[in-house]
């Protein structure tokens, strides 16, 4: 005969079933919306467990991956597996920031879980701050930002700019069907390689590799999408020559074209994922200081670690941004200053040279992104303690002060 079990005790051993429910949803909820935000899964857990503890909940147990979470409010109860994928989409800048204001109450417990929970479900159904429009004029604005910073010729920021407006156009139409999205990489490379192979073939432009890689950067975690789009429209359409599609990067139009494309990028990220008001500022200061942590680890240490000290750097201005009265969340100036220091260009230099028949140079190209990349994402796992360190130090130095 089995033994009788023993019912849960601790906070929410009075709770009701409805209430326990609605503390779940509320959770899974949230989970999957940061998730959807692009946090940390580190992060997430974090805050997940601050908010069930304000809500009565402190010996939760919280298991974040990708693509789904395990939840359980208490030992002995039982524990929920959920995808993390169940709000659909990923969240604009101004979804992002209206996100961490519920969160924000949600750790000091304010709001009920069932209000939280329908406050989520809001901020998911939000229409962007602009029309589309000035979304697609966003992502034009944003693609010439990127061009510049690959050192381009004129030629290449106009062809960029039409691009920019083509895969604009393919965001906005792939964002209304979930079902799409993931294939919305490899048709918009696709779309913009094949068009610049065919205007090189008739002789109309040159397949400069700079003006295909702007529209398509800001995927840069979906590289490998975006090459097969490339792939397949090499052998579709064909090449002009192996050597139209090799890059060769100089400086043509000055020393300044870098560092202004680093404000339009600001400026276009700012247009096409509707960032909060006032947050125009912010967003360019994190970018400046993560161009600026490049380049200077660029000349110290060579272009693989390049991207490690600009996140490095970045990541303590993010959170220090969001302490002030008037600064958004970390997460919402610390994304755009990601995706540009993704070298998603050296990844798609690598396929091309594999399609000018160098596969070997195209491979060690493209293992290179793939480091570039871990660096990045290494630089960020290195920040975040180092702005906890001086948030520490500069807390005990003010306590020095005043005492």
């Amino acid at each position: 005969m089995a033994e009788p079990t023993t019912p849960p005790s601790g906070p929410l051993a009075g709770a009701s079933r409805r209430e326990l429910r609605e503390l779940q949803q509320f959770l899974l909820y949230l989970g999957s919306a940061l998730t959807a935000a692009g946090e940390a899964v580190n992060e997430i857990e974090e805050h997940l467990r601050r908010v069930a503890a304000a809500y009565g909940a402190p010996h939760a147990r919280v298991s974040v991956l990708p693509t789904y979470l395990v939840l359980s409010l208490e030992p002995g109860r039982p524990a929920t597996l959920e995808p993390t994928g169940q709000l659909r989409g990923v969240l604009r800048l101004d979804q992002t920031a209206a996100l961490f204001g519920v969160l924000k109450a949600a750790e000091r417990g304010e709001p009920p879980p069932d209000e939280a929970s329908r406050r989520i479900r809001e901020i998911v159904d939000m229409r962007p701050r602009f029309g589309p429009g000035v979304t697609i004029l966003g992502h034009v604005v944003l693609t010439v930002g990127i061009c510049l910073v690959l050192q381009p010729t004129w030629g290449d920021l106009a062809l960029a700019a039409l691009f920019g407006a083509l895969v604009g156009v393919f965001k906005l139409i792939g964002g209304r069907w979930t079902s799409v999205q993931m294939i919305m990489p490899v048709a918009a490379a696709f779309a913009v390689a094949a068009t610049t192979f065919l205007l090189a073939e008739q002789g109309w432009a040159v397949a400069d590799l700079r003006a295909m890689i702007a529209p398509l950067v800001a995927g840069g975690l979906q590289l490998l999408l975006l090459a097969f789009g490339i792939t397949g429209a090499a052998q579709v359409v064909g090449l002009p020559s192996a050597d139209a599609v090799l890059d060769t990067p100089t400086n043509l139009l000055g020393w300044w074209a870098p560092w202004l494309g680093v404000l339009i990028v600001g400026i276009g990220n700012y247009l096409y994922f509707s960032a909060p008001p006032n947050s125009l500022g912010w967003l360019c200061l994190v970018l400046y200081i993560a161009w600026i942590g490049q380049y200077l680890g660029d000349q110290a240490f060579g272009g693989y670690l390049s991207g490690f000290v600009g996140a490095i750097v970045m990541t303590p201005v993010a959170y220090m941004v969001e302490r002030r009265p008037s600064g958004p969340p970390a997460l919402v100036s610390f994304l755009p200053a990601f995706w540009l220091l993704v070298p998603g260009a050296l990844g798609l230099i690598g396929v091309t040279e594999y399609l000018g028949k160098n596969a070997v140079a195209g491979v060690q190209d493209f293992l290179g992104a793939v480091a570039s990349m871990v660096a990045i994402a290494l630089g960020v796992l290195c920040g975040y303690p180092l702005y906890r360190s001086l948030a520490r130090s500069l807390g005990w130095l003010r306590e020095l002060g005043s005492g």
